[in-house]
């Protein structure tokens, strides 16, 4: 009897272990000839290194061109990534991808869309005028637990006010309509704070829920946009990471690592540790 209620033990620990999940949005900063110091060739492997160190389960990142995102998986190849590029739906252009550990998750489906009024093509939204915008998804399900989740990754417009209200109903209309009631989490640079209108409009939704706002004690002791070091003041967090309600939060952090003085991206990543709830089918 000893041996059945052990046996039965070990698998309960495993299968709340397997549900556990360290989720990250990182901003990594396109790879730029004008960041004089901070060019991606000398900063990359800090970057790299933050994300082994820390060990995320599925990070979301943003800016990354197609050869700063291979670059992160070949210094990391435990990882997998999907994403797109923003300007022609292939390689060109930066990308809002989705990395996820190769041997703990499968991908069962993916796609994207365009942040603007025709989503289905690339193309620039509403008052946007510099960018195309995108936003990339995955299904995952958990290899050994059998659950499945969605996750959707996106970069809002840093001009276009209009653009990045429309935005967030835009995301919230293509969540219902791709993941229906499965779980979800939402990672991405939203250039907006807990103030803005945009950021409002997923919060308060009643679909998603921001996991800052949900986690007893987030740590937070700066802004997470850093500008290489010469935006350090604020405390404006406009990197967010939201979840469906089938997701329990338990820490919430930005993370402000640095090397030698210097800072790996000109974002601070911003990470949460999540548990998918027992009650979710897989």
């Amino acid at each position: 009897m000893k041996k059945y209620a052990f046996v039965f033990l070990l698998v309960v620990v495993a299968l709340g272990a397997w549900g556990q999940l360290r989720v990250a949005s990182y901003n990594v900063r396109l790879d730029h000839r004008g960041d004089s110091g901070n060019l991606w060739e000398d900063r990359r492997w800090a970057l790299t290194e933050v994300i082994r160190y820390h060990d995320f389960d599925v990070f979301g990142t943003q800016e990354g061109f197609r050869h700063q995102l291979e670059d992160i998986q070949k210094a990391l190849p435990q990882y997998a990534f999907y994403g797109r590029g923003r300007d022609d739906g292939k390689e060109k252009g930066e990308h809002a991808a989705v990395f996820f550990k190769k041997d703990r998750f499968r991908m069962l489906k993916q796609g994207d869309f365009w942040l603007s009024e025709t989503p289905e093509k690339p193309s620039m939204g509403w008052d946007g005028r510099c960018c195309h915008r995108i936003c990339s998804w995955v299904q995952l399900q958990d290899t050994r637990s059998g659950r499945k989740f969605f996750v959707f990754n996106a970069h809002f417009d840093h001009e276009g006010v209009v653009a990045r209200k429309e935005s967030s109903k835009l995301i919230l209309q293509k969540i219902k309509e791709i993941a229906g009631g499965e779980p979800v989490v939402l990672t991405g640079d939203f250039n907006g704070g807990h103030e803005s209108e945009w950021y409002g409009t997923l919060a308060r939704s009643g679909v998603l829920k921001d996991t800052f706002r949900a986690a007893k004690r987030p740590y937070a002791l700066n802004g997470s946009f850093n500008g290489f070091g010469k935006a350090l003041t604020g405390k404006e967090i406009i990197d967010h990471i939201f979840t469906s309600s089938h997701f329990k939060v338990s820490k919430w952090a930005l993370l402000t690592d640095t090397y030698h003085g210097k800072f790996p991206s000109d974002h601070f990543p911003v990470v949460t540790e999540l548990r998918l709830d027992r009650t979710t089918k897989p």
